[in-house]
């Protein structure tokens, strides 16, 4: 199948038929997106508090959020989805996410090769200019361009 046979990725599609896996159980949900990103909600549940005594959400599934945000913008900035593996994912938490809060992670696709997509993103709770994490990485695609 060539790429002009594929339909054109829409996450807000993708995401309402639901996401099942990891993202399924962890209630990710589509938040907004644009020709190269993808934003992704991370309601709080008490189930993924890492800390009892702090009510914070554990890392893991703010950086899965992450990762599927990112994977989601490639394929927003291809315009198809296309089979992919993380190749490297790099996370930076730079404070701990607010209690009650859902997160919202923002994924962007900055180039692609013909091999390799370069993204990056940050998760926040609410305020963008205070962000919980930032990430940066990329993603090898596992067959070769047609």
């Amino acid at each position: 199948m060539t790429n002009a046979a594929l339909p054109p990725f829409d996450p807000h599609l993708f995401l309402s038929r639901g996401t099942g896996g990891h993202g399924g159980r962890l209630g990710l949900r589509y938040h907004a997106h644009g020709a190269d990103w993808v934003e992704l909600a991370l309601p709080y549940d008490p189930a993924q508090i890492g800390d009892p005594a702090s009510g914070v959400i554990a890392s893991g599934p703010i950086l899965t959020m992450m990762d599927m945000a990112t994977s989601m913008a490639i394929w927003s900035r291809l315009g198809h989805f296309r089979a992919q593996a993380t190749l490297d994912l790099r996370i930076d938490y730079l404070r701990p996410a607010t209690p009650g809060k859902t997160v919202i992670g923002h994924g962007e696709c900055y180039r692609i090769t013909r091999a390799i997509a370069f993204i990056r993103g940050q998760a926040h709770d609410g305020d963008p200019d205070d962000p919980l994490a930032h990430v940066a990485g990329t993603y090898m695609f596992l067959e070769a361009q047609p």
